[in-house]
């Protein structure tokens, strides 16, 4: 039986998470964590999340959370999964952090901590996302030089970042299959004169509005043809189950920084 403890147990993808263990196999819910002084805090996490009693009770302490579990799943900001992967590699628990947002600098302090215990750190966890990844690796090793390559992603208004983690993975996948430095290549900025498209760009694109769960194409657009990859997500459900398969795949895994390419088996 895997023992696994939730941060923002009462936000709602931390309400999906718990229902999702809840469903799985092998997996018990044991801790839940907010942030000091949340007003759910004392609460039963199960009930809070709508999946029914469970006997935990949410918390203001990851430590205390942590008490009886063996790994913590962590979808909330750079800055507080940084704070909390430092605890988990201090009481020796896995991780497996969903966060997106992370800066160049924050990823390599995450790195450092992955070097004492098993971490899975993904932009996101959905099996069919983690599929595109590969796809889009193989359409552009495929078609190379030829076409021009656009990125567009939708997301609901409450998303603090952009543009998302998975759209940069995207991004990142195909600059590495041509031959490109992902850093150098991205455009974000389209406004005025800005001058012809250079060939070796990828264009990012971002919208936000309403209560989109998330969307993201990849085009690739050749003269007289266009190819187009999409996921379009229906619910943070498909998030939650990948947090999940990933938190059983940790168990006696070594120290490390995987991926949900490394949990899928896609490499």
């Amino acid at each position: 039986m895997i023992k696994i403890a939730v941060t923002g147990a009462a936000g709602r993808m931390g309400g999906r998470i718990i229902t999702a263990i809840k469903e799985a196999q092998g997996m018990e819910l044991a801790g839940a964590c907010e942030r000091p002084g949340h007003e759910m805090i004392g609460q039963d996490a199960g009930l809070i999340a709508g999946c029914g009693e469970s006997g935990v009770a949410i918390c203001g302490s990851l430590e205390e959370a942590l008490k009886s579990a063996d790994v913590l799943i962590d979808f909330t900001f750079p800055e507080v999964t940084l704070a909390n992967l430092k605890v988990c590699a201090d009481l020796g628990k896995t991780i497996v952090i969903g966060s997106t947002g992370f800066t160049p600098e924050q990823r390599k302090e995450a790195e450092r901590y992955a070097a004492k215990i098993p971490v899975v750190l993904a932009p996101n966890m959905s099996v069919g996302v983690n599929a595109c990844f590969k796809l889009l690796k193989e359409a552009a090793q495929i078609l190379g030089d030829g076409f021009d390559v656009e990125i567009v992603e939708l997301h609901h208004n409450k998303k603090k970042d952009s543009p998302s983690g998975t759209a940069v993975r995207m991004g990142e996948v195909v600059a590495e299959a041509l031959g490109r430095d992902y850093n150098q290549v991205a455009n974000y900025h389209r406004e005025g004169m800005c001058g012809e498209r250079t060939k070796e760009e990828i264009g990012m694109q971002t919208v936000r509005g309403g209560d989109i769960v998330g969307e993201h194409t990849v085009y690739f657009i050749g003269m007289g043809e266009r190819i187009e990859i999409s996921h379009r997500a229906m619910s943070r459900d498909m998030f939650a189950r990948g947090a999940v398969r990933a938190a059983g795949w940790l168990a006696g895994k070594p120290a490390g920084m995987y991926d949900m390419q490394d949990v899928l088996g896609l490499k």
